[in-house]
């Protein structure tokens, strides 16, 4: 539960909330004056990152834009799809069962492939859908665009923007339209046994020239590539362990399982729009993801087991089901000298899902290894519910000033459990060396809980002067506060009475707070930029920006005080408390909750067009500082991963995008981008270790200079698209993106025995035909079919064998092999 708590806090918590880059879509239509003058069919995209309407190219921040119209022909299916051609930015494709973290300028000190899934990437990037700040990783169907807004974002956005912010904008009902689109996708991944398809539609009714309905539906069926060909037959009955050599042994122990890891997921929503005057406009809006996902998007070939790629060695399967609701109502209202905007969310999401936890308890040495079919598993339940409130004035009136003044608030409670269930072996130690353990009939050995509730506002607001025709000065603040009550809990059934019963999700949300992890903080951030339109054509830009993360508490009990005759469990240590035998066994940090984080963005770049539009050339250099980064850590008893502040860490380099339109149809886009991310300060007991043989508890410290994980120092892409205009007024479209990837640290500074992930380049390439009414797409991504490790969990060093047991935690999480398939879509109406 410990790890589990920590992953969901850090990434929902700061929900309350290059240079430009501009992908796919948004580099080639950056600006009105590009489209005109080149002809293109392809829209200008206007955006309200900034909560007014305005084109990328006249907006002095770092925002990019990708259009539905490209999300479509693109097949983009989700933000690792769709942000793999944005400099700067990097998602960790693990997979729907962990969870994909979104790295924003090297802003990431956890080492990458651990914690065991969210609801989304969360870290140092908010997402939100419509206006409602939500943590999802959404199916990208029937969007009007998904803006990305690079650097810190705390003035407008709030918590959680230290690296940027990320926005999902559907469609809104269309008082002009009514038109039914349906579509499909058929695939097949090279190392899967069956293909798998995404099938849905779009629909919009206009009831009047006032109300309008519009609802979307998608069924996903996603076969999987990774087989489980390590799973036992019965946990704690089967042994875990056969001979390999003997295919006898290992068929009467092991029922492999073939694309163990595909998903099944419902999504959709249902929205109404009223707008009965000329100044009056409301929608109301229902969203839905449900997604039950059967395992990890792994490779154990790292493992001491004869594991090969796409193919696990864990013991049990490990399905989860994810459920996001979210109930928002945005309304605008045009007050005449002002735009007034109210948007209120009501979310909720649930998860249940299972683990193997059979490695962990092994590598602890506290004499599970000591029963040869040992299997252990978990059962986790978690549920997060919040209200969110933003109301906003928006300046309209013709002024050298313009400003933005708002209100927000938001009140979200976090709830879950863990069950660990370790079969048979209270049994076989009671007959074997009398320990006298309880023999419960679930099989129950450890049970713990969370509950945090959180409590946050803000005023934030920004002043813009116009001080000439071409220079313009704008200054932001938000003054916020927040409050964090936190309690947990954790029981050994196998210590308790044979009746023992776990609490529900009810139970735990009665328990009493515990004082000693409240939390509360209250701050001030600021922004300030000055942009001068050097002529038409060319706009530079300053930028010093601030962002911050709430902190929140590692969901452990406090340590008992240190007896040198017990063995501590797992718990967390208070600062100052010893844990040791010798005097300078002291607590360095206080393992039970961590503080907030904030950074600092400098930034200096530039927006160029030539050649009447047909070129643009978009750069920038930045530096961010760092200050209390939360970084990954874990407690001194028993190694339970938690979240502790480090000193100060930074981030600086460059961005460059640019797009090309060669011909009326040929255009090419690229982008490259160079980041240096490193600690700024020593950091004790940072990077767990391990004393081998055995696992012995180890820590090594993080030094200033180390260079932060998570992240490549280079990244580039490039894009092309030729069309051809058909007799029949069609249009034939060639598509080849490239991307390519720095290597990557998986631990900082490379220490604690990491690894490091190689550079490679993925080609993904596409012919559409494009008929209007309807269109289909012939599409192979990964086209050389690259093995390409995305993260690792735990180092080499647990490569180990323990009384018969291997441990297996040693595995790499990978990106999908050569995917070939088709799409399809037909639109009745207009």
């Amino acid at each position: 539960m410990a790890a589990k708590t920590r992953a969901t806090l850090r990434s929902r918590l700061a929900c309350s909330i290059s240079v430009l880059a501009l992908p796919l879509a948004g580099m080639a239509v950056a600006g009105t004056a590009q489209a005109q003058s080149t002809g293109t069919s392809q829209d200008v995209i206007v955006v309200t990152a900034t909560r007014r309407s305005e084109t990328v190219q006249d907006v002095p921040l770092n925002i990019a834009a990708i259009g539905g119209s490209q999300i479509e022909e693109q097949g983009f299916e989700d933000l690792a799809d769709a942000l793999a051609y944005v400099p700067g930015i990097n998602i960790v494709d693990r997979g729907g069962r962990q969870g994909n973290p979104i790295i924003v300028r090297g802003l990431n000190a956890d080492p990458i492939g651990s914690g065991d899934g969210d609801n989304s990437g969360g870290g140092t990037v908010a997402t939100y859908l419509g206006e409602i700040p939500l943590f999802i990783d959404l199916k990208m169907n029937d969007l009007e665009r998904v803006e990305v807004l690079l650097g810190p974002q705390g003035t407008l956005y709030g918590a959680g923007t230290l690296g940027g912010a990320i926005r999902y904008l559907p469609n809104r009902p269309d008082f002009d339209s009514n038109m039914l689109q349906v579509r499909s996708s058929f695939y097949q991944y090279s190392e899967a046994n069956s293909p798998s398809a995404d099938i849905g539609f779009t629909f919009n009714h206009a009831v009047s020239d006032t109300f309008a309905i519009r609802g979307s539906l998608d069924v996903l069926h996603d076969s999987g590539f990774t087989d489980y060909n390590y799973r036992v037959r019965e946990p704690g009955v089967s042994n875990p362990n056969p001979d390999f050599n003997d295919p006898a042994d290992v068929a009467a122990n092991l029922a492999p399982v073939a694309d163990a890891d595909g998903e099944e997921a419902l999504s959709g929503r249902i929205a109404a729009r009223w707008a009965p005057t000329d100044w009056l406009d409301a929608t109301a809006t229902y969203y839905f993801q449900n997604q039950d996902i059967e395992g990890r998007q792994i490779s154990s070939r790292r493992s001491p087991v004869p594991a090969s790629a796409y193919e696990s060695a864990l013991r049990v399967l490990e399905p989860i089901e994810r459920n996001n609701e979210l109930l928002a109502l945005e309304l605008t209202a045009d007050l005449g000298f002002a735009e007034l905007t109210s948007a209120t969310g009501f979310g909720r999401y649930s998860e249940d899902g299972q683990r193997d936890q059979t490695d962990l308890l092994i590598s602890l040495e506290y004499s599970y290894e000591s029963f040869p079919n040992f299997t252990a598993f978990t059962h986790e339940l978690g549920e997060d519910e919040f209200f969110n409130q933003e109301l906003r004035l928006v300046s309209t009136y013709e002024s050298q000033f313009n400003w933005i003044v708002g209100y927000y608030y938001n009140k979200a409670e976090f709830v879950g459990s863990s069950q660990e269930f370790t079969p048979n072996y209270s049994e076989y130690v009671n007959d074997n060396f009398g320990f006298g353990l309880t023999e419960n009939p679930t099989d129950l050995e450890y049970f713990s809980t969370g509950n945090t509730q959180l409590t946050e506002s803000a005023l934030f607001g920004e002043l813009g002067w116009d001080i000439t025709d071409r220079l313009s000065v704008t200054v932001g603040g938000r003054y916020y506060e927040y409050e964090l009550e936190s309690v947990s809990t954790v029981d050994f059934p196998l210590f308790e009475a044979p009746t023992y019963t776990p609490l529900t999700i009810d139970e735990i949300r009665d328990l009493a707070f515990d004082p000693a992890l409240a939390q509360s903080d209250d701050g001030f951030l600021y922004k300030f930029n000055i942009a001068y339109d050097v002529s038409d054509e060319i706009l530079a830009y300053f930028t010093v920006s601030e962002g911050y993360r709430i902190g929140a508490s590692n969901g452990l009990g406090t340590c008992a005080a240190y007896d040198p005759a017990a063995t501590q469990g797992a718990c967390a240590l208070a600062p100052g408390q010893q844990y040791g035998p010798n005097a300078g066994d002291i607590a360095q940090f206080d393992e039970r909750q961590y503080g907030p984080d904030q950074t600092t963005n400098y930034e200096l770049g530039a927006k160029t067009t030539w050649a009447d539009g047909a070129i643009v050339l978009n750069g920038a250099i930045f530096l961010v500082e760092w200050t209390d980064p939360q970084v990954s850590s874990a407690t001194v008893n028993a190694n339970i991963p938690i979240t502790v502040n480090a000193a100060g860490a930074e981030s600086k380099g460059f961005e460059l995008q640019g797009s090309w339109q060669v011909a009326h149809n040929f255009e090419l886009r690229g982008t490259y981008s160079f980041t240096q991310s490193e600690l700024t300060a020593d950091v004790p007991f940072l990077i767990r270790t391990i004393n081998t043989p055995g696992f012995g508890s180890a820590f090594e410290d993080g030094q200033s200079g180390d260079r932060l994980p998570g992240s490549p120092e280079t990244q580039a892409s490039v894009f092309g698209r030729y069309s051809v205009d058909m007799a029949s007024g069609a249009q034939l479209n060639y598509n080849l993106g490239i991307s390519y990837q720095g290597d990557i640290l998986t631990r900082t500074g490379g220490r604690g025995s990491s690894s490091t992930l190689d550079s490679y380049f993925v080609a993904n390439g596409s012919i559409n035909y494009d008929a209007g009414d309807w269109g289909a797409t012939l599409f192979i991504n990964n086209i050389g079919n690259e093995y390409i490790e995305t993260g690792i969990r735990s180092t080499a060093l647990s490569n180990q064998t323990i009384n018969g047991h291997s441990v297996r935690s040693h595995y790499a999480n990978v990106a999908p092999p050569r995917t070939i398939g088709v799409r399809f879509y037909y639109q009745f109406g207009d």
